[in-house]
């Protein structure tokens, strides 16, 4: 099967950041793993809550100091984030904060996916834990370990 037809898994990522804390260090780290060829980012948008509870989109081609670093990514357009998507972001956040949606492709996973689908396979199911979900429980679970 080609690659071409392969996709690995799409995800979305909503990060929120308080006050002037959007300061370019996560765009920095994801242009990183597009670079290395880990994600491929379809989708960003950044959208800002003020004190106030007003919200407006960022426009990454022109806001790259406001952007915080996402207006690197001002390519990643392919239309899946549209007008609903920035009401249901802005429902999520907080006054006095900014926020990133990311909508991304694992690239990784590709070599797997046409291994898995060359064999038959199909995925029939998926999920994702979040990771301060997964931090808690080793956390617990290590507490509960003897002490030598």
């Amino acid at each position: 099967m080609p690659a071409a037809e392969v996709h690995g898994p799409i995800d979305y990522v909503l990060l929120e950041f308080t006050g002037n804390r959007l300061t370019g260090r996560a765009a920095e780290e994801l242009v990183r793993l597009v670079d290395r060829g880990i994600v491929h980012v379809y989708d960003v948008m950044v959208v800002g809550k003020d004190a106030n509870g007003s919200v407006y989109l960022v426009d990454l081609a022109t806001s790259s100091g406001q952007a915080g670093g996402f207006a690197e990514l001002d390519g990643a357009r392919t239309g899946i984030l549209a007008e609903d998507d920035l009401r249901e972001v802005a429902g999520a956040m907080q006054p006095g904060t900014m926020a990133a949606l990311i909508v991304y492709e694992n690239t990784w996973a590709v070599p797997f996916v046409a291994a898995a689908m060359e064999s038959g396979g199909q995925m029939i199911a998926g999920g994702r834990i979040p990771a301060q979900d997964v931090m808690e429980v080793l956390d617990a679970l290590e507490s509960l370990e003897p002490t030598n």
